[in-house]
């Protein structure tokens, strides 16, 4: 099964460093809407609080047939992560100018992860010459193409 969700906006925005596969606390109403493929990641981001890592930001529309089961489509998420690993990402994001952003929300074995990515943004001079790379790759393409 591919992907659920994909944060394209991310890539366009920040320079991905490093990333990390973390678990997420999900209700079973929110479970049944993600296999419906109904989340989005808006701009979700993930900060450590009291040596936890949560998701703000990401929304799971509400599951049709929840009734009062249903939650808040927009609440903070707890990622499950062992502590090494969250000594890890507080190290690397207490550095200026880097940040926790979920890239993709994927099954693996019937569990949700979220991969989440080490990031940095990007200047204005940087996406401009990422989009000019991609489109000469894709003229190099479709000339060889032809």
């Amino acid at each position: 099964m591919g992907p659920i969700a994909t944060n394209r906006k991310a890539r366009h925005t920040y320079e991905v460093l490093d990333s990390m596969e973390a678990g997420i606390v999900l209700t079973g109403t929110e479970i049944k809407s993600l296999r419906q493929g109904r989340a989005n990641f808006g701009d979700g981001y993930a900060m450590i609080k009291n040596g936890e890592v949560w998701l703000h930001g990401m929304h799971i529309s509400p599951y049709e047939q929840g009734s009062y089961n249903n939650v808040d489509p927009l609440r903070d998420r707890k990622l499950l992560l062992h502590s090494r690993e969250i000594r890890k990402l507080y190290g690397r994001v207490a550095e200026k100018g880097l940040t926790l952003v979920p890239l993709q929300l994927y099954f693996k074995k019937n569990i949700a992860k979220v991969l989440l990515g080490v990031c940095r943004g990007k200047r204005e001079y940087d996406r401009r010459q990422d989009i000019a790379q991609r489109d000469a790759e894709r003229e190099m393409r479709r000339r060889q193409a032809r």
